[in-house]
């Protein structure tokens, strides 16, 4: 059962909240909707003040569930987009075919900052790999991975996948100054962008035209 995200924020709210200042009514409130105990609800609700260490002790106990949870739903969702990214970036790329067809043919014509993230990108498909293989070894060798031994992993694969997209994206759409008309004339679109273009085309069958390039 999915938690509800609202309640636990609350509940995060009221626990943060300086205890001479804390409505404990409304405390005894929130632990009778997470235990559904009428008795104990009865037994604080008469003075919940007085009850003010037993309220806060279970309400923190339930915060440390409630946010253990969360976590987990998050890296779930991580472990699907990096589970995209392997499929479409990481495997795709099999001997850097498809990666060394995307070079410009005017690759030596681009200034060094621009030719560096060509660079670049080759490194980061390595070291992408390379986290994906650990993470995957980290998985089958404990069936019962914890999240937060997966959790560095899923973060630095999506963030290097994001680094790679951005490089890509000024890599292939800078302009030279001695090409400005014919590079600026969309009919004349780097054939750098193309090839990578068409060949991952042809490896995510069902993906969008309008979705930005994978590689």
């Amino acid at each position: 059962m999915k938690l509800d995200q609202k309640f636990t924020e609350k509940l995060q709210t009221w626990l943060n909240t300086p205890d001479d200042e804390k409505d404990y009514a409304e405390g005894a409130m929130m632990l009778l909707q997470l235990t559904g105990n009428q008795i104990m609800y009865r037994n604080i609700s008469f003075n919940p003040k007085g009850k003010a260490e037993f309220i806060i002790g279970k309400l923190q106990q339930y915060l440390k569930f409630r946010l253990a949870e969360l976590t987990h739903e998050q890296v779930k969702q991580m472990q699907k987009k990096v589970d995209e990214i392997a499929k479409v970036t990481i495997k795709t790329d099999g001997d850097f075919a498809d990666f060394k067809a995307g070079k410009r043919a005017d690759h030596d014509k681009l200034p060094e900052e621009i030719q560096a993230l060509y660079v670049e990108n080759l490194d980061i498909i390595h070291k992408m790999r390379e986290l994906h293989l650990q993470l995957r070894k980290l998985s089958t060798a404990n069936t019962t991975c914890p999240d937060s031994e997966r959790y560095p992993f899923l973060k630095e694969l999506i963030s290097l996948d994001k680094r790679l997209h951005e490089n890509w994206d000024t890599y292939d759409h800078y302009v030279c100054p001695a090409n400005n008309n014919t590079a600026a004339d969309p009919k004349n679109a780097s054939q750098s962008d193309t090839v990578r273009s068409d060949s991952v085309a042809a490896k995510t069958k069902g993906a969008a035209k309008s979705k930005p390039r994978k590689r």
